[in-house]
């Protein structure tokens, strides 16, 4: 379960799920026995309200790390 705020300058505690916004990202797959089927392997991570707001949560070749949410124009 997720427990704080990814983001490393926040880290506030997760109490409601409502709050805020919860990222499930596929870290790795993982192969048993030949001819065993592929399991795959997710972790979940959790942005706060405040910090949704302005950032988000994005996977590259580096792994998993928070930035600027992009400008949207209406």
């Amino acid at each position: 379960m997720v427990d704080y705020c990814v983001n490393p300058g926040c880290a506030r505690p997760q109490k409601y799920l409502r709050d805020g916004r919860i990222y499930i990202f596929d870290v790795g797959s993982v192969q048993g026995d030949p001819g065993s089927k592929c399991l795959r392997h997710l972790e979940h991570y959790w942005l706060c309200g405040s910090c949704s707001a302005s950032l988000i949560l994005v996977q590259d070749g580096a792994g998993i790390h928070v930035a600027p949410r992009p400008v949207t124009v209406r």
